[in-house]
């Protein structure tokens, strides 16, 4: 594979894009017969200091409970998104100073998905960290914290009440929208109501999957249709 640096030149309506690329070889591109190709489209917007000031608080957080120094785990936690989450077109070094904003946000992602893996403590509720939402429920969900506090034991909080009455053992419950709560929101998010809820602490439900539904040991009534 030869990777060509180019410009976009023109996007249609109908979502086609005109590149302008050139060929630092043109007999090897012709022995080639390069035909399909796979392009990487970088985003042209430069990180915010808002975004910033996140890493640099998430990186903060993860040092003191590693008790090792900031710069270290800058390095660290870059290298290591750079080799885990970075797709193969994109795996280079970046900087917080001016990567651009898909990045900045990805590495916000995955410092929290750390975080929330490894039990680190932060003073700042994740939640307000958080580039996406939707991502930061899912790994709640996935590693059994409680989406608003980030306390362990919870329960999985169905947003769209079910049962009425029913054997929840055997109502299929794919695709619902859940969350994971401790046992206070959990308490809370009855009494209030879910949209209140839900606006309250600026939540996204997530469908439920069945790699979810097994870290609550559903049964199989549940992640099974018929």
């Amino acid at each position: 594979m030869e990777i060509v640096s180019g410009s976009v030149v023109d996007i249609s309506p109908d979502g086609y894009l005109s590149i302008r690329a050139a060929l630092p070889n043109i007999d090897r591109a012709l022995l080639r017969q390069y035909s399909k190709v796979q392009i990487g489209l970088p985003d042209g917007r430069t990180i915010s200091p808002e975004q910033r000031r996140k890493a640099y608080a998430l990186m903060g957080e993860i040092a003191e409970w590693m008790g090792d120094l900031p710069e270290y785990v800058k390095r660290l936690m870059k290298m290591e998104f750079m080799v885990n989450r970075m797709q193969a077109l994109e795996k280079h070094i970046f900087s917080l100073h001016d990567c651009d904003m898909t990045t900045a946000r990805e590495f916000i992602n995955y410092l929290i998905d750390f975080i929330i893996e490894h039990d680190v403590p932060t003073k700042t509720p994740l939640m307000d960290l958080c580039e996406d939402i939707g991502k930061y429920v899912y790994a709640c969900l996935m590693h059994k914290k409680c989406c608003v506090c980030g306390v362990n034991h919870v329960d999985l909080h169905h947003v769209q009440a079910i049962g009425a009455g029913r054997n929840r053992d055997r109502i299929f419950q794919i695709g619902m929208p859940v969350l994971s709560l401790c046992r206070e929101h959990h308490i809370e998010s009855h009494t209030i109501g879910q949209k209140s809820f839900l606006e309250k602490y600026h939540l996204q439900a997530i469908a439920l999957t069945v790699e979810i539904g097994k870290k609550y040991k559903l049964t199989k009534k549940n992640l099974q249709k018929g």
